[in-house]
């Protein structure tokens, strides 16, 4: 986190409007890219530069939704209950605001800022002495923004913001836009803020207008240029809504190749922003990192596996297709091709689990081998056990789950269900095909079947009754 005194900055995010351009009945900033809203990408770079204490998001718009949303975060709101604008939402906020020297203001909708941006502004903004400092760029398509009108060429001061669409046509030609970022000094802007008009198509009060009103009441105002555009968009249609996430996911991929991690087709891959890899993991195409997964180093992530809010120790194979969810895979684990892990499983060291075996809150200890077409659910699975294909734990009544406890160095046959509750005691054997539903003591086998019956020429007596019902008597011809 940057070394700013709380009591000196206080960053203010607008979060109130309802993107009406998107067609969506979400709040705008609530619209996800790289696995998380807007808003969070936001507060989450503001969170470096002053404690989330001192970070204001002005909501509006669903405003007890948007809350809900970033509540975790810790900072705080304040409502814009009707909105007018981009200036009426910092009026809006200046009870909050007014005990700070400084404030920035940034938008809810442009999730790519990062830290280091916003700490090289309020720097550039202190060191002109500057009661307002704006963000400009020059993006090769101006179009739709306001530019910014210099006394000079060449100069950093700024006389005013201007409108696209009240340009006048000698202004047309400029190419310095306003990004929408800024710092200013407290006393002034509160001290002027009120002198906004709505003099627009729109009837809003717009923060831009500050720049003149400040520069007219003898102020200084200032241009920081960036020299990445990008970082400060938004996105006014579920398109350029994609277009940020393909961004923000493309540089996560990369983040994660710098370090040491092989991503092959990082552009077929969905890799959320605050996933963590380890150097020396392969990832491979059509992968899906989501959430706040973690992984280890010398893992292997096949195609078309989908891994989310997971911990993956190091030399974890995940075989094509797994789908795991909110659980812990320990170092050397190998599981699939389509196992699926449901939340609260941890499975632990050289654990196997292979095809089509499903886990439910199942704890499998070191070297445990469930190798097809398995349920277990919550289930307890001691160290070395194997689990044979088709086992299920039946773990629902109807009413309540129960659980199920195996032992160390047990063998469950092929096509068995243990009706929970049960224990499966040490080094014990089960028959395959059993319907375990009583303690299996250690060191035991259980066998709950049906006893086997065989009639010995049988089959051959009943297929020559088939044959004689279907000949005809020769007699009869």
């Amino acid at each position: 986190m940057a070394s700013v005194e709380s009591s000196a900055l206080a960053i203010v995010i607008m979060a109130a409007g309802k993107g009406t351009r998107l067609k969506s009945r979400r709040p705008k900033v609530l619209h996800e890219i790289g696995g998380k809203p807007l808003l969070s990408h936001v507060i989450a770079a503001a969170a470096h530069i002053v404690p989330p204490a001192h970070i204001y998001a002005v909501v509006g718009h669903q405003a007890q939704d948007v809350k809900a949303a970033v509540a975790a975060s810790g900072i705080r709101f304040v409502e814009q209950a009707v909105q007018r604008g981009t200036g009426h939402a910092v009026q809006s906020a200046k009870d909050a605001i007014k005990g700070y020297k400084n404030v920035l203001v940034l938008s809810g909708d442009a999730p790519l800022i990062q830290p280091e941006t916003l700490s090289a502004l309020l720097r550039f903004h202190q060191a002109h002495n500057a009661a307002m400092t704006l963000t400009s760029a020059e993006p090769a398509e101006p179009t739709g923004y306001g530019r910014v009108i210099h006394p000079a060429s060449g100069s950093v001061d700024v006389v005013a913001i201007v409108e696209q669409n009240m340009l006048a046509p000698e202004q047309l030609s400029l190419r310095e836009v306003n990004m929408g970022l800024y710092a200013f000094r407290t006393a002034p802007l509160l001290a002027h803020l009120d002198k906004l008009q709505a003099a627009n198509p729109l009837g809003e009060l717009y923060l831009t207008d500050m720049a003149h009103v400040l520069h007219a009441a003898g102020e200084r105002v200032v241009a920081f240029q960036t020299a990445d555009p990008n970082e400060l968009l938004g996105a006014n249609t579920i398109a350029e809504m994609m277009a940020l996430d393909a961004s923000l996911r493309l540089a996560t991929a990369r983040r994660l190749m710098a370090a040491g991690v092989t991503i092959f087709r990082p552009e077929t891959c969905v890799i959320d922003a605050e996933v963590e890899v380890a150097p020396d993991t392969v990832i491979e195409p059509f992968v899906q990192l989501l959430g706040r997964t973690r992984i280890g180093s010398d893992c292997r992530i096949r195609s078309y596996t989908v891994v989310e809010n997971c911990t993956l120790g190091n030399r974890v194979v995940l075989l094509q297709s797994c789908v795991l969810a909110d659980s812990s895979i320990a170092d050397g684990a190998n599981l699939g091709p389509f196992t699926r892990l449901r939340p609260g499983c941890e499975i632990g060291e050289d654990v196997h689990m292979g095809n089509f075996v499903e886990g439910k809150k199942a704890k499998l200890r070191k070297g445990v081998k469930a190798g097809h077409l398995a349920y277990l659910g919550d289930a307890e699975i001691g160290e070395d056990s194997n689990i044979g294909a088709g086992v299920i734990t039946c773990n629902y009544d109807g009413i309540s789950k129960h659980a199920t406890t195996i032992g160390k160095n047990v063998f469950i046959g092929s096509d068995s269900t243990l009706v929970a509750p049960v224990t499966v005691g040490d080094g014990a054997y089960v028959g395959a095909g059993s319907c375990i539903t009583k303690e299996v003591p250690p060191g035991s086998l259980s066998v709950g079947r049906a006893r086997q019956v065989t009639k010995e020429g049988w089959a051959e007596a009943r297929r020559a009754r088939r044959h004689a019902q279907q000949t005809p008597d020769q007699s009869e011809r």
